[in-house]
């Protein structure tokens, strides 16, 4: 049985989630020791319990230690098996981190699967459902899979409440390629989603993303939402290019005023544009699986983060793999 020490690295959920993804994968019984103990809320948090009910179900597997803020998990699988499945994190926790966890094992699954999600979908401390659809599952498509998302209801932090619906279609082998240029920037946007707060905020942060970036009010677009929970604003810069579309998120808070919050990600848009790579944080993060798992590919993104290395290191605890990355220039790197 694989030792996992939950507090390596950067010590987050991402080990935990990783874990469970690669375990329901090859099938490799672990037990993972002080998960998130560096953190300030150590241990299980709701939906972390949620992505290993997940996995536990799906994979059928004999669990001990699945209970809210314990630092100690074993995990021993037993077949995946698809069908249609509801998962809610009952709090505003990231339901796109649930189905991160388990989505590795149903992409190369022997049949179909159908999944009902709720919790979180647009969440400061996860990638928003608009990355998933746009982005992520873009490329994830590209490997032979086929990935469909419909977002039924946005969950906001703090209310949560948020509903998607995902539909897999496995691959007989997932095929890895490479994604080493972005190409020409072929549209952008600006999106400001709005629910139950005075739509002033969107106007504002679209004018100062349009000022910032030189974009026309073409580029600028206001979605009023009305079927959430509870209020929530977010922005997104969104660059379409040739191979691939990158989205950048800044998420309404109280008290901090709507054009500091158009700012954040504005700061992060021109930092990408500057780096002239394809493959932003997130979508680094989220690729090394399912490349490791088709045995084949490449992409270039930024210096590494912490995360980053984590998640190379628990990968590949769990795949006799080999993950290389090279620092091409002092804003990116190159993994193969």
């Amino acid at each position: 049985m694989l030792i996992i020490d939950g507090s390596f690295g950067e010590g987050g959920g991402q080990i935990l989630r990783t874990s469970l993804g690669l375990s329901l994968v090859t099938g490799t019984p672990f037990r993972i020791e002080k998960i998130r103990a560096g953190r300030k809320s150590p241990g299980i948090l709701r939906q972390h319990l949620t992505a290993i009910n997940a996995a536990t179900k799906i994979g059928q597997a004999e669990v001990s230690g699945a209970s809210l803020n314990s630092q100690q998990l074993t995990f021993i699988p037993k077949k995946v098996l698809t069908g249609d499945y509801s998962f809610a994190v009952g709090t505003a926790g990231s339901a796109i981190l649930v189905l991160q966890t388990i989505l590795p094992a149903l992409l190369i699954a022997d049949g179909a699967t159908s999944l009902v999600l709720e919790g979180g979908t647009h969440n400061p401390s996860a990638p928003p459902f608009d990355f998933l659809e746009k982005t992520f599952l873009k490329q994830i498509n590209r490997m032979g899979a086929k990935v469909t998302v419909e977002l039924m209801r946005p969950g906001f932090y703090p209310a949560g409440g948020g509903q998607i619906k995902v539909h897999i279609e496995p691959a007989k082998k997932l095929k890895g390629f490479e994604l080493t240029s972005r190409g020409e920037i072929l549209a952008r946007r600006a999106r400001a989603l709005i629910a139950s707060l005075p739509t002033e905020i969107a106007d504002r942060e679209l004018s100062f993303i349009g000022q910032r970036m030189s974009w026309d009010k073409s580029c600028l677009h206001k979605e009023i939402i009305n079927n959430s929970r509870g209020p929530g604003n977010v922005v997104f810069i969104e660059l379409e290019s040739e191979n691939l579309t990158e989205i950048f998120s800044a998420y309404g808070e109280r008290g901090v005023r709507a054009e500091a919050v158009a700012g954040e990600a504005v700061k992060e848009a021109r930092h990408y544009l500057a780096a002239n790579v394809p493959v932003g944080e997130y979508l680094a993060d989220q690729l090394l699986i399912p490349f490791a798992l088709a045995g084949e590919g490449a992409f270039t993104t930024f210096g590494l983060s912490l995360h980053t290395t984590t998640n190379i290191e628990v990968i590949k605890r769990f795949l006799e793999v080999s993950i290389n990355a090279t620092q091409l220039g002092k804003l990116s790197t190159s993994i193969e």
